[in-house]
C-alpha cells in the first residue's frame, strides 16, 4: 500500500465542546432504451469564481479558543489568503480515479463547473441568498452566507494542518452544519472528502481510512474509540479556529476533478469506495432537484437519509445549496415522533425517506397527526421497492404525492424517478433527464419489450470507478454503462417497475424463486407490517423458503383471515388489488399490547401461531406449491442497512 500523506503539522486531538455546532461490451443500438427529453424552464447556473494564482504559505498552528467563540455569528471581512498548491496537478493514484469521459454534463456554454465550494458561494452571492436560512438544527439557524464564509476560513485551518490538494480527508460526523462546513472546506482546498457514517464500528472506520489512504480525519464526540488516520481534528476545534482565520482562496478544479469518495452500503459484501467529481452535484440538482422536484428558495427539506449516504447527500446538501432553500438537519435518524415535530416546527415542504420509515410513520399515527404535515407538498421514497399499497396510504396521511425513485451510489443520486408532472405509483418512474436506461439479460443482451431484465444506466454523474478495485470497476462499468444489479420491467407508458435486486433471487429445489412475489402476497394481509422471504438451510441441509414477518395488527389474526382482493402472485407489487392495500388502512401497529393481551389470556404464543397459519393458508391459495414458505417466523424487526436496505444475506443465515 502506498504510504499515507505526511502532515506538516502534528494535530493533537482536542476534546470537543458540546455546544459547538449548534467486460467491455456495449449493448447493440436495438436495446430497449429510454432516452429522456430534457424538460424546459432552465434555472440559474452557478458562476465560476476567478481564481488567483496559488502560492505556498506557511501559517502557524492556531491555539484552541474558548467555547463562547463557537456561536454562529457575523465575522469581520478579511482579504482571502492564497491556498497552498502543488506545482502541478496531482496524478490519480489508481486507474479507478482516472476520470472516464463525461457525457452530456450539466455544464453549459456560459458556465462550466469548477471548484464546487467556490461555485456555490458565488451562486449564493449572485442570487442574494446569503441572508437566507440554509440549515436548521435544534434551535439554531445557519444562513447561506455564514456557511460559505466559515467554510472558506475552515479551509485555511485544514491547509494549515497539512491538508493539500488531492489529499483524502475522512469526514466522520453526524448531520450538522459542521458537516457542511467541513465538506465545503475540503472541496475548496481541492482535497477529497471520504464520507463515513460516524456510528460504524471501529473496524469499518479502520478499513475505510486505510482503503482511502486518508491523511487526516474530521470527527466529533464519541470518536475516541474509532480507528482512522493518526491525525485527527475535531469538528468543534475546526469551527473555533476557523472563526479567527482568514478565508482561503479556492483551489482551481475541473468538473472531472475528484471531489468525494462514498462507500456502498455493503449489502453484498465489503463496501466499495465510489469516486465522484466536482461537476457531479450540479447534475444531481439540475436533473432531479430543479427539473423533477421544482425545488426553489422557499422550500424546506427534511431527509431521513443522512448526508453521508448518496440519497441524503443530494437531498439535504446539494439541493438546498444549489437552490437557495433550507434543510433541517438531525444528528440521529429521526423516528416517527421526531419527524412529526420537525415537519411541523420548520414547515417542511419536501420529505425524503425510505419505505420502512414511511411504514413506521403510518404505524405511529394518532388522531390529529395528519395536521403535522400540512406544509408538505411532496414526499420522495428511495432505497428499496415500496410495498404495494404503502405509497397510497402515505399519500393519504401527508396529503401530498409520494414520488418513488431509484438511484445508486455509483450514479450519485437518482437516475429513474417519478416527478410532480408525471407520477405513476408502484413504479420508479421514467429515466431522469440526461440519463439513459436499458434492460439487459444475463448475457448482456437487450430484452424484448415488456420483458424483465437488469437495469443498465449511463449519464453525466456516473462514477469513473471504484477506489483501488480495477477488476470490480471493469465488471460493473462497460462501455460507459453501469450494471446496477437491479431487476426491472419497462411498462407501456415508459415507466419502470422495480422487481428487486439480481442478487435477491432464491434457489429452492433447483427452481429459481423471486422472493418479492411471495412477499407481495403475504404483505397484503392486514396483520403484516413488513415481510421478507429467503431460502434458509435447516440442520438436515435441506433448503426451504422462510418468511420473516413484523406484525402490525392490534387484533389476533384468524387462520381464515384474508385481505379483501388478495393479490395474484403473477401480478407482483403494483398490480395488487387496491382493496388489499386498503385492508391495512387505519390498522395501528402495537405489537407489544397485542402480545400482552395474549399473555393475559394465558396464550402467549397464540398471536404468532395464528398469524403463521393465516399466512401459510394465504400463500397456498395464491402461489405455486414451490413458492409457499415452509415456515413463518414473527420477528420484532428485519435486518437493514443504515440506508434502509434489506440485508438478505442475513435472512439466509436464519439469524441476525
Amino acid at each position: 500500500m502506498t504510504p499515507r500523506s505526511t502532515l506538516t503539522h502534528p494535530v493533537q486531538p482536542v476534546h470537543p465542546v458540546e455546544s459547538a455546532t449548534a467486460t467491455t461490451r456495449t449493448a447493440p443500438e436495438s436495446a430497449e432504451r429510454s432516452v429522456p427529453v430534457p424538460e424546459p424552464a432552465p434555472g440559474p447556473a452557478p458562476v465560476r469564481t476567478e481564481h488567483r494564482a496559488p502560492v505556498r504559505v506557511g501559517l502557524p498552528v492556531p491555539a484552541p479558543v474558548p467555547a463562547e467563540a463557537l456561536v454562529p455569528g457575523p465575522v469581520p471581512a478579511e482579504p482571502p489568503l492564497p491556498l497552498p498548491a502543488p506545482a502541478e496537478p496531482p496524478l490519480p493514484r489508481t486507474a479507478a480515479e482516472r476520470p472516464a469521459p463525461r457525457r452530456g454534463h450539466a455544464a453549459t456554454a456560459a458556465h462550466r463547473p469548477g471548484n464546487l465550494a467556490a461555485d456555490l458561494a458565488g451562486l449564493a452571492e449572485r442570487h442574494g441568498w446569503t441572508a437566507r436560512a440554509a440549515f436548521y438544527q435544534d434551535h439554531q439557524v445557519w444562513t447561506h452566507g455564514e456557511v460559505h464564509d466559515l467554510a472558506a476560513r475552515a479551509a485555511t485551518v485544514l491547509a494549515d494542518h497539512g491538508v493539500r490538494p488531492g489529499d483524502r480527508v475522512l469526514l466522520a460526523l453526524p448531520d450538522s452544519p459542521a458537516w457542511v462546513v467541513a465538506f465545503l472546506a475540503i472541496a475548496r482546498l481541492g482535497a477529497v472528502a471520504v464520507l463515513v457514517n460516524p456510528e460504524l464500528p471501529a473496524a469499518d472506520h479502520a478499513f475505510m481510512a486505510d482503503d482511502s489512504e486518508a491523511a487526516v480525519s474530521v470527527t466529533g464526540p464519541g470518536a475516541e474509540d474509532r480507528s482512522g488516520p493518526d491525525r485527527r481534528l475535531y469538528a468543534d476545534q475546526l469551527l473555533a479556529l476557523a472563526r479567527t482565520a482568514a478565508p482561503a482562496e479556492p483551489c482551481p478544479a475541473a468538473s472531472d476533478t475528484p471531489l468525494y469518495i462514498q462507500y456502498t452500503s455493503g449489502t453484498t459484501g465489503r463496501p466499495k469506495g465510489v469516486v465522484h467529481c466536482h461537476g457531479d452535484p450540479e447534475a444531481y440538482y439540475e436533473f432531479v432537484g430543479r427539473r423533477l422536484l421544482r425545488i426553489g428558495p422557499d422550500d424546506v427539506t427534511l431527509s431521513v437519509s443522512k448526508l453521508y449516504f448518496a440519497y441524503g447527500f443530494g437531498n439535504a446538501f446539494v439541493f438546498p445549496l444549489f437552490s437557495g432553500s433550507a434543510a433541517v438537519l438531525a444528528a440521529r435518524r429521526p423516528g416517527p415522533a421526531a419527524v412529526d415535530e420537525l415537519v411541523a416546527r420548520h414547515r417542511v415542504t419536501l420529505l425524503y425517506s425510505v419505505p420502512s420509515a414511511y411504514a413506521a410513520l403510518l404505524a405511529d399515527r394518532a388522531v390529529g397527526h395528519a395536521g403535522c404535515f400540512a406544509s408538505v407538498r411532496a414526499a420522495v421514497s428511495a432505497g428499496e421497492r415500496m410495498p404495494a399499497g404503502l405509497g397510497e396510504r402515505v399519500t393519504d396521511l401527508l396529503g401530498a404525492p409520494v414520488l418513488e425513485q431509484i438511484g445508486s451510489t455509483e450514479v450519485g443520486h437518482a437516475f429513474c424517478a417519478n416527478s410532480l408532472a408525471h407520477n405513476t405509483p408502484g413504479t420508479v418512474g421514467r429515466p431522469v433527464p440526461g440519463y439513459e436506461v436499458e434492460l439487459r439479460d444475463d448475457a448482456g443482451q437487450p430484452v424484448a419489450p415488456g420483458g424483465t431484465g437488469e437495469l443498465w444506466v449511463r449519464g453525466p454523474s456516473l462514477t469513473p470507478g471504484y477506489l483501488n478495485l480495477p477488476e470490480e470497476t471493469a465488471r460493473a462499468l462497460s462501455g460507459g454503462w453501469l450494471a446496477t444489479r437491479d431487476r426491472a420491467r419497462r411498462e407501456p407508458d415508459g415507466t419502470y417497475r422495480h422487481l428487486g435486486r439480481v442478487d435477491d433471487m432464491e434457489m429452492v429445489g433447483g427452481i429459481t424463486v423471486a422472493p418479492q412475489e411471495v412477499e407481495t402476497v403475504l404483505g397484503a394481509h392486514p396483520a403484516v407490517r413488513e415481510v421478507a422471504v429467503a431460502a434458509v438451510t435447516d440442520d438436515r441441509g435441506v433448503t426451504g423458503l422462510r418468511a420473516y414477518v413484523v406484525m402490525s395488527a392490534s387484533a389476533e389474526p384468524s387462520a381464515s383471515a384474508e385481505p379483501s382482493g388478495a393479490v395474484d402472485a403473477t401480478e407482483r407489487a403494483a398490480r395488487a388489488d387496491q382493496r388489499a392495500a386498503q385492508a391495512g388502512q387505519g390498522v395501528r401497529t402495537d405489537h407489544g399490547r397485542q402480545r400482552a393481551r395474549a399473555v393475559r389470556a394465558g396464550r402467549p404464543e397464540a398471536t404468532a401461531d395464528g398469524l403463521e397459519e393465516a399466512l401459510l393458508s394465504l400463500a397456498r391459495r395464491h402461489l405455486a406449491a414451490f413458492k409457499v414458505p415452509r415456515t413463518v417466523r414473527v420477528v420484532p424487526s428485519l435486518p437493514r442497512t443504515d440506508t434502509g436496505k434489506l440485508r438478505r444475506h442475513l435472512l439466509r443465515q436464519g439469524s441476525w
